[in-house]
C-alpha cells in the first residue's frame, strides 16, 4: 500500500496560486488526456478554471477527451438557480472548456428521490471510476465537498445535512431559496482519487488551515482524512498560512 504523501507549496498570493494549480491540472490532463477530473466549486478554484481555459484556448493543452465529475450540489433549487454548483461549473469551466453532457455528470439538484440519485451516481462512478484527479477547497468548519464534522463519516455518495456555517456559504448569497439539504460524493470516493488537489487561500482560512497541518487525525474535521491520502498536492497563499502554522 502506497504511504500517505501530502505536498504543501504556499504561494505568494492567490493569483500565484491559481497559476500554480492551473499549471498542475494542465500537466495532469496532458499526460492523461481523459483523466476523470472531480470537480470543487466556490471561490477558491474560480481562477484556475479560467486559467485552465484560457491555456485550451490557446492550444498549451488539449481538453477533447477529459472527464468530469461535480463533486456536490445544494438541493431543493432549481438546476438553473444562479446558487447552485451547476450553475457555476456551466459558467466557469464546462462552457468556457467545450465539454458536453457526454463528457459531465453530476447529481441534480431538484432530484425528487435524493437517495435514488446518490445510488445512480455511484453506479455511474463504479462504472467511470476511478477519479484520476479530485479538486477540493478546505472549509471552514473542516468540510470536504458536503461531508460536514460528525461522529461517523458516509463513503460514499449522500444526502448531507447542512451546518450553519456551510449554510452561510458565499455561493447562497442572493438565492430566494435555501438548500433543503446537499448532495456529495463521500469520503471513499475522495480517498480512492488517484490524487487530491487542494486548494487553501484567504485569511479567512487561516484558521481551519492551522488545525489541518497538526496532522491530528479525526471525523469532527474531514479535511484531516487527507493525511492517510497516498497523493496530496496542497496549494496555498500566504494568506492562509503563517510560520505559526507550518
Amino acid at each position: 500500500m502506497p504511504m500517505p504523501s501530502f505536498q504543501l507549496t504556499v504561494a505568494t498570493d492567490y493569483e500565484a496560486m491559481s497559476r500554480a494549480a492551473a499549471c498542475h491540472l494542465a500537466e495532469q490532463i496532458a499526460r492523461e488526456p481523459d483523466l476523470l477530473l472531480c470537480l470543487a466549486t466556490g471561490s477558491s478554484p474560480k481562477r484556475i478554471y479560467q486559467l485552465l481555459a484560457e491555456r485550451c484556448r490557446n492550444g498549451l493543452v488539449s481538453c477533447d477527451r477529459l472527464r468530469t465529475l461535480k463533486l456536490d450540489e445544494w438541493v431543493g433549487v432549481a438546476m438553473d438557480d444562479p446558487c447552485t454548483c451547476e450553475s457555476y461549473l456551466r459558467e466557469h469551466f464546462l462552457g468556457p472548456l467545450g465539454i458536453g453532457r457526454e463528457r459531465y455528470e453530476g447529481f441534480v439538484s431538484n432530484a425528487t428521490d435524493p437517495a435514488a440519485e446518490c445510488g445512480r451516481i455511484d453506479q455511474w462512478l463504479a462504472e467511470a471510476g476511478p477519479i484520476g484527479l479530485c479538486v477540493l477547497g478546505l472549509g471552514a468548519n473542516g468540510h470536504l465537498g458536503l461531508n460536514e464534522p460528525a461522529a461517523t463519516l458516509r463513503s460514499r455518495a449522500h444526502v448531507a445535512q447542512l451546518s450553519r456555517s456551510t449554510l452561510g456559504h458565499p455561493m447562497l448569497t442572493g438565492t430566494g431559496r435555501a438548500p433543503a439539504y446537499g448532495l456529495t460524493l463521500g469520503m471513499a470516493d475522495i480517498m480512492h482519487a488517484r490524487q487530491i488537489l487542494l486548494l487553501v487561500n484567504g485569511s479567512h482560512k487561516a484558521q481551519p488551515m492551522r488545525r489541518l497541518m497538526g496532522r491530528e487525525i479525526s471525523t469532527d474535521f474531514p479535511a484531516s482524512m487527507l493525511w492517510m491520502h497516498p497523493s496530496v498536492v496542497c496549494l496555498s497563499d500566504r494568506e492562509a498560512v503563517s510560520l505559526a502554522t507550518l
